[in-house]
């Protein structure tokens, strides 16, 4: 079940494809885009990263931060961010297997992966909207992340 609207994200520091922590704290004082992906290396997520990639210059004039987290290891999430070109922080929540993401109410138990759900958040950590789709098969629409932001 995903988080609601109005309430504040959960905190978590992981570690980046470059071996960086990044934490919910890095966040605070800019809008924040948190994307759950479920498999690096397949097609809807790379898509989906690569528009992330593609309209990163878009949501820094937003004043938004990005960060994709997945349940991979972070060698594979290194390999998926350096073969993408992805300068946005890409987060392993591998272990404890998927801790983050279950907080999130973003962990899907059949597959052992993320849901795909992004959570929009204010400077201040609050959820401001949800996005997400019905089915794993299912990309997210690029432009509801703009749409979004610019509404806060």
């Amino acid at each position: 079940m995903t988080l609601a609207v109005g309430t504040q994200a959960p905190e978590f520091a992981l570690l980046d494809q470059n071996r960086e922590q990044v934490s919910s704290d890095s966040l605070r004082g800019s809008r924040s885009l948190v994307v759950f992906i479920p498999f690096p290396f397949t097609g809807h997520c790379d898509n989906e990263g690569c528009q992330l990639r593609d309209g990163l210059d878009d949501l820094n004039d937003l004043d938004a931060k990005v960060v994709v987290i997945t349940t991979h290891a972070l060698p594979t999430n290194a390999k998926w961010a350096s073969e993408n070109g992805f300068s946005f922080p890409v987060l392993a929540d591998y272990w404890p297997h998927g801790e983050v993401t279950q907080r999130y109410g973003a962990f899907n138990e059949a597959t052992g992966s993320a849901n795909r759900v992004t959570y929009v958040l204010d400077a201040d950590g609050i959820i401001q909207d949800v996005i997400a789709t019905d089915s794993l098969l299912t990309p997210r629409e690029y432009g509801l992340y703009n749409q979004s932001l610019i509404k806060i």
